[in-house]
């Protein structure tokens, strides 16, 4: 029985004596922060990540080792889902070699996990089509992951955030999806210099 604690962090009642809707905000709660995306992310922790990813990308596509693709499409797919809890390489940038570098540069969550999910699309096609018999395809797809990670981690253009911009000036991602996001356009559109 889950008990949810009252005003003074003492166990209070049971759950299940609220009503049906509440206890199923209090599930959507709960499953909200299982797959739960930082915002604002740390930029440095983001460019190293994508920096492994360039790495786990060139040893598979030189070796054609096809377990990598399947690596790089887990490695993604956690991230989408959990931010940087789960995933080894982001586990390892957040909280081992970004530190390293100093104070964090916070930027929006919402575009980096818009990137994420491209770069899951990208890696998922990748290893479905080698083990399909289109090795070719896998590999092609594999060289565009390798080149939009590159521009992210060493020179730090998120082409997934560039792509999420322009779905939300034209109305595809809503503002308040990243209400940051927007701001940051509108400021840019306001004074071209920043």
């Amino acid at each position: 029985m889950v008990q949810l604690p009252d005003s003074s962090g003492s166990p209070g009642f049971p759950a299940e004596a609220l009503p049906a809707e509440q206890r199923v905000v209090l599930r959507a709660g709960r499953w909200k922060r299982i797959f739960a995306f930082p915002n604002p992310v740390n930029e440095y922790a983001a460019r190293f990540t994508a920096g492994l990813v360039v790495v786990l990308a060139l040893v598979t596509l030189l070796t054609g080792w096809a377990w990598g693709l399947v690596i790089l499409a887990i490695g993604f797919v956690l991230r989408v889902l959990f931010g940087p809890r789960i995933s080894p390489f982001a586990l390892l940038s957040v909280k081992v070699l970004a530190p390293r570098i100093g104070a964090p540069k916070l930027v929006p969550g919402p575009p980096k996990r818009f990137a994420q999910g491209i770069g899951a699309v990208i890696s998922i096609a990748a290893a479905v089509c080698y083990f399909a018999g289109i090795p070719l395809a896998a590999w092609v797809l594999l060289v565009l992951l390798i080149v939009a990670a590159s521009l992210e981690s060493f020179l730090g253009f998120c082409l997934g955030c560039a792509i999420f911009e322009v779905l939300q000036r034209i109305g595809l991602i809503p503002n308040s999806v990243c209400e940051a996001c927007h701001q940051i356009g509108l400021r840019s559109a306001l004074h071209p210099s920043h």
